[in-house]
């Protein structure tokens, strides 16, 4: 508990040096982790270590988001027809 009373004192900090609020900089923590583990599963996807199956449930993902994010970043991927 005293780790978490430091990271709070640092957002603290960190928002009455800045013009954020606290909400804004822990939003903004939370991008960068997501997509720096998205990054890491991304490396995983592309050497066939990983499955998308698996990289959604680690990520908390829908399917259909992850496959948007392979395409905004133009990885090859297989695209299965719906008749």
């Amino acid at each position: 508990m005293s780790n978490l009373k430091g990271i709070k004192s640092e957002i603290e900090k960190y928002a009455n040096e800045s013009n954020l609020t606290e909400l804004q900089i822990v939003e903004k923590l939370e991008k960068h982790y997501f997509d720096k583990k998205v990054n890491e599963n991304l490396k995983l996807y592309k050497k066939g270590k990983k499955k998308v199956s698996e990289i959604t449930k680690d990520l908390k993902i829908s399917p259909r988001k992850f496959y948007a994010i392979l395409e905004k970043k133009k990885i090859e991927h297989k695209k299965y027809k719906k008749e």
